[in-house]
């Protein structure tokens, strides 16, 4: 006689039924941590479709290397598929992507912002549209690559740093909202490194096995964003003024968008007894303001579009203890969360942080323990 739902003990994707009657998406970038994740399921058991999405024009993209979803990509994700035994199908995203990600990247540089193009890919086109695509498939989850843990808490699914801190990616993933965290799964966030990726996938003889990790923004090749805001914004690359943070005008640039906050080589003024920093860009007066490192120290930080993923209600309390991140490379430091709205907050930083950038992200974790409780966009720093 069949378990009944109520006493069936769940699988290990939480569902109370078996594997086989249980849908899974797999987001496949055709890189080796998605396709280990959709072998993995599918030798489980799972009834795993794959899904592959055609980000942006492929033609100038098939020769780059260290990039997600170029064309070599969505080949490598369906010959995994094939191997293994699911279905795979490719969706063009490319107007979504470029309306919900690129357009911004290129408004928010030219503002004189650093913006984090993945953070907004993963919020606006891969939990939000391919998630919403998962559903109309009857899936009941959608499974990533992404190395971060979903826990079930006091109330509800939770998000967590990965095990392996070298591969965290929870700055990337900080604007998750609880109802896209209930429908998600991470199978990869409890591994101890990226080896043990490897050697699965040498256990199931992927074809992706030894492919390298994808390095750069997949629409900006060999990280040369200037190139690619030129391109989407012609004449953006306007010549003006490099002008110390004392009024001293020191040379000239060939356009504010090729600096960025807390750069410090490449300024083309030398031979300067002090060495001197990027700490402001004033796009209006297409001015590059340097000045010495300790200018670039913050303490206050101003956040907007937060996303608040902890147990009560964020404006419960005036101040929340947290460590914060402020670049995806940089360790979480100890700081002072003060609630402005539902959406608007203050950091104090208990230690300054050097080069805190418009456009970056600010994300909160737990102070013990390795909690995500949420992010926001940096606005301003001071």
């Amino acid at each position: 006689m069949p378990l009944d739902s109520a006493t069936r003990p769940l699988n290990s994707l939480g569902f109370a039924k078996p594997e086989a009657e249980t849908r899974v998406l797999v987001a496949m970038s055709g890189g080796v941590d998605s396709s280990v994740v959709a072998a993995q399921l599918a030798e489980e058991g799972y009834d795993v479709v794959g899904i592959t999405l055609q980000l942006y024009d492929h033609g100038a993209a098939l020769a780059k290397k260290g990039a997600c979803c170029a064309g070599r990509d969505i080949h490598d994700a369906r010959r995994v598929a094939e191997q293994v035994g699911f279905p795979h199908y490719v969706l063009d995203y490319e107007n979504a992507f470029r309306e919900a990600v690129i357009e911004e990247f290129a408004d928010a540089y030219l503002a004189g912002a650093t913006p984090v193009p993945c953070i907004r890919c993963n919020e606006r086109v891969k939990f939000r549209d391919l998630l919403e695509t998962a559903r109309e498939l009857d899936a009941d989850c959608m499974a990533t690559g992404h190395y971060i843990r979903r826990m079930e808490g006091a109330q509800g699914p939770e998000l967590h740093r990965a095990a392996d801190p070298a591969r965290d990616q929870s700055y990337f993933l900080f604007s998750t909202t609880r109802e896209q965290l209930d429908f998600l799964r991470f199978p990869l966030g409890g591994l101890p490194d990226k080896a043990a990726t490897r050697a699965l996938a040498a256990k199931y003889g992927l074809p992706v096995a030894d492919k390298p990790d994808s390095q750069d923004i997949c629409f900006v090749p060999e990280g040369n964003y200037a190139s690619v805001i030129e391109k989407l914004r012609p004449g953006a690359a306007e010549p003006g003024e490099i002008v110390h943070a004392d009024g001293r005008v020191l040379g000239v640039h060939e356009g504010v968008i090729h600096y960025t906050i807390g750069q410090r080589r490449g300024l083309g003024i030398g031979g300067l007894a002090e060495p001197l920093f990027v700490v402001r860009l004033d796009v209006d007066a297409r001015q590059v303001i340097v000045g010495p490192k300790e200018m670039l120290a913050t303490r206050l930080v101003h956040l907007g579009e937060v996303n608040w993923l902890g147990d009560a209600p964020i404006g419960t309390m005036a101040e929340w203890p947290v460590l914060v991140r402020v670049r995806s490379t940089r360790p979480p430091r100890e700081a002072i969360l003060r609630p402005v709205s539902e959406r608007e907050a203050v950091v104090e930083l208990l230690t300054p942080e050097e080069g805190v950038s418009p456009g970056q992200a600010c994300v909160f974790y737990e102070t013990e323990g390795t909690r995500v409780l949420g992010g926001g966009w940096i606005r301003a720093g001071g």
